[in-house]
């Protein structure tokens, strides 16, 4: 038995995905800026893909720039904008519980001179409109913040946000680190007020090592790469062609039946918090209470909080029975120290240490998580034994 628990870290890669790119990899692999003909059909791919994500996103295709990932687009993002328009302020709005790849380069920037401010959330893991609009001053110049927290997820209101923020000062940018929410809802960046928004393959059954940014057509921002050119100057570097076609045909695929997917993914999340609740000394974080369904967070992510069992014991017992979970998030959790959004949404201290992330795909079955379920009614009053004993 192999059940797969971990799709917030990785997602398997699709069979169509894994076709395209060995053809585009072993037949048309020429290089997309040569002008000869394996050049051209090369490059007919990333207009491929360019057209697929503009039509997704209802957003216009000179709007998409190639990356390497997720952690890429933040970085062009913040530091790209930051840089590009530090004569109109200084000051940043991000949330204590974003991605490394914001929080880290927010403090890089914070080294260049930059002011940020980090705003706190509720014991939900949402931020609350009131502390933005505080937030927000006449030196402000850019907001980031996460479309779906990758470790509890939280929902933020990005909608709500966006109009506070354009209502207040029109020139300042938005940023969303949408890394766990596309491939799980519908969004529109325009319809959102989203200047920037971040995308990476491998969350959506597509290759790792791409993505792409979403930069508004009107957004100043400069590179933060320099080479040949290539991307209108914006991201230089021969772009990964097979990685981006099957980025794009991963994304088709998803979004094809979106509705009916998610749905699913609600089902199993509704299904698996009523199963692992019954459990004594078992708390989930980030549901909102009244949240009956769970539709007030993400459909995927579901934060498991497990008292008098140290999550890298239960995780590699879970292991040992071929089920794969996370001890938190999967880009910190080599590293020894508390997670920040546990912290910030204020679950007690007993409880760092004792938290596990369950996270579904499309090609989770009810059976699998029937089979997790019984897995961990027999696993877990036997590690509290053993905890007790040592």
């Amino acid at each position: 038995m192999e059940i797969y628990l971990d799709n917030s870290a990785t997602t398997r890669v699709l069979p169509e995905v894994a076709q395209l790119m060995t053809k585009v990899m072993c037949e048309d692999y020429g290089n997309p800026s040569s002008m000869h003909r394996k050049g051209v059909e090369a490059e007919s791919y990333i207009r491929y893909a360019k057209e697929t994500l503009a039509k997704l996103l209802k957003v216009s295709e000179k709007e998409v720039i190639f990356t390497s990932g997720g952690t890429e687009s933040d970085n062009m993002a913040l530091i790209g904008c930051a840089m590009a328009n530090m004569r109109r302020g200084r000051h940043l709005i991000t949330t204590k519980i974003e991605h490394p790849a914001v929080l880290q380069t927010m403090s890089y920037l914070e080294s260049q001179g930059f002011q940020v401010t980090y705003l706190p959330v509720d014991k939900s893991g949402r931020v609350r409109l009131e502390d933005l609009q505080r937030a927000i001053r006449p030196d402000t110049i850019l907001v980031s913040m996460m479309y779906v927290n990758n470790e509890i997820g939280s929902l933020q209101p990005i909608a709500e946000a966006g109009a506070l923020i354009k209502r207040m000062n029109p020139a300042i940018l938005f940023h969303v680190d949408a890394v766990q929410g596309f491939g799980k809802f519908k969004i529109y960046p325009k319809k959102l007020n989203i200047d920037l928004m971040s995308v990476s393959s491998h969350k959506i059954h597509g290759p790792k090592g791409v993505g792409f940014l979403y930069v508004g057509e009107k957004v100043k921002i400069l590179p933060i790469t320099y080479g040949g050119g290539q991307q209108k100057n914006m991201r230089s570097g021969t772009e990964n062609v097979p990685g981006i076609a099957g980025m794009a045909k991963a994304a088709e695929l998803l979004y094809e039946h979106l509705d009916e997917e998610v749905n699913h993914l609600y089902e199993l999340k509704e299904y698996f918090i009523k199963g692992v609740t019954t459990m004594e000394g078992i708390q989930v974080n980030g549901l909102i209470p009244g949240d009956a369904d769970c539709r007030g967070t993400a459909p995927h992510v579901v934060s498991v909080s497990v008292a008098g069992v140290r999550s890298e014991v239960l995780l590699h017992a879970l292991e040992d029975k071929g089920i794969y979970i996370s001890a938190g998030s999967a880009c910190a959790s080599n590293k020894p120290q508390t997670s920040e959004t546990l912290k910030a949404i204020g679950l007690q201290r007993e409880y760092w240490d004792s938290t596990i992330r369950f996270s579904f795909s499309v090609l989770t079955t009810r059976k699998e998580i029937e089979e997790t379920l019984q897995v961990l009614y027999e696993l877990i009053p036997m590690l509290r034994k053993y905890t007790r004993r040592k």
